[in-house]
């Protein structure tokens, strides 16, 4: 009785193991290689899947994402023979997973050592400077070769990209003081640039104020000389208009020649004769005011003067 118990347990055992077996559940987005008796039957795809027991054998399974392997740091050298350091990032997905299990037996590997080798070829036609500044150029054409060499595995890589391209130490040096030595030089131009401009600004503001004071002066003598014309004229109106006598002239005379000789320049100057006249008629009517002849409040008599011919002006030299 208990040797029935016994094999009942082990049939129940073996029924258990058989559907486990049996019954595959594969993830979204992967992919199981089945072979049978050790050679390559189906690719099991996402889902439930039923295989034969202890026929059917699971040999890989692919996760068909895509991934993103970084490489460590690789030393490369230029056509200018100098050394440096480049890390890159590969971005690849499988396509089909036969042929990434059945093509290459460690597809990782094979594309670390691939970017390694095109890398130094790519490198190897260019010098330093064309190097640190084509980084897009050395992307596709590293993306191009993997690509095609990586297509029969079963792989299709999306991107590569260079995330350092490390210099030696003294060209790194030497770039650091060169771009110094240029940010100065910029600085050095701007300031003097600067300067100047300022200067520009400076004079060109000094020309607009002496011209605007310029012009302000010569209105300012216009206006002037147009309001001593007119007053001139003004007086010269109101005097023949007044038809005024010789003692007034007289009086005229006298008042004005002390503005005459207000001048600096003025060192000699010249009395008309008929200043003489006026003078000797201005003495007469002096005496007559020293005898009290009281003739002050007497309207000096009217005579009539030749309009024609304005008084002569007394000339300064």
């Amino acid at each position: 009785m208990d040797a029935i118990i016994i094999v009942l347990v082990i049939l129940v055992v073996l029924v258990v193991i058989a559907l486990v077996q049996t019954i595959q559940v594969i993830q979204q987005a992967s992919a199981a290689i089945v072979e049978r008796f050790g050679r390559y039957t189906r690719t099991l795809n996402a889902g439930l899947n039923i295989v034969v027991p202890f026929i059917d054998r699971i040999r890989n399974r692919i996760d068909l994402r895509e991934q993103v392997v970084p490489f460590p740091p690789q030393p490369v050298i230029t056509q200018d023979n100098l050394v440096v350091n480049i890390d890159t990032v590969i971005y690849y997905q499988v396509t089909d997973a036969r042929a990434a299990t059945y093509e290459v037996s460690n597809y990782i590997q094979a594309i670390e050592q691939l970017t390694v080798t095109t890398l130094r070829n790519i490198i190897g036609g260019m010098d330093l400077e064309r190097t640190l500044t084509s980084r897009e150029e050395i992307n596709a054409a590293l993306r191009g070769v993997l690509d095609e060499a990586t297509g029969k595995w079963g792989i299709r890589v999306n991107r590569v990209e260079l995330k350092a391209i490390e210099p030696p130490t003294s060209i790194q040096d030497s770039m650091e003081k060169q771009m110094r030595a240029d940010r100065d030089k910029r600085a050095a131009i701007l300031q003097a640039e600067g300067v100047r401009q300022s200067e520009i600004l400076q004079a060109e503001g000094a020309k607009q104020s002496e011209i605007l004071r310029a012009e302000g002066d010569a209105k300012a003598a216009a206006l002037r000389a147009e309001g001593e014309a007119q007053a001139i004229r003004t007086v010269f109106e109101a005097i023949h208009a007044g038809d005024a006598d010789q003692k007034l002239l007289s009086y005229q005379y006298v008042q004005m020649l002390p503005k005459i000789a207000e001048g600096d320049a003025n060192k000699l100057w010249i009395v008309p004769s008929e200043i003489g006249d006026a003078l000797k008629g201005l003495g007469g009517n002096l005496s007559k005011f020293a005898n009290g002849g009281g003739g002050g409040n007497e309207a000096p008599p009217q005579s009539s003067l030749d309009k024609s011919v304005p008084p002569q002006q007394p000339r300064v030299d």
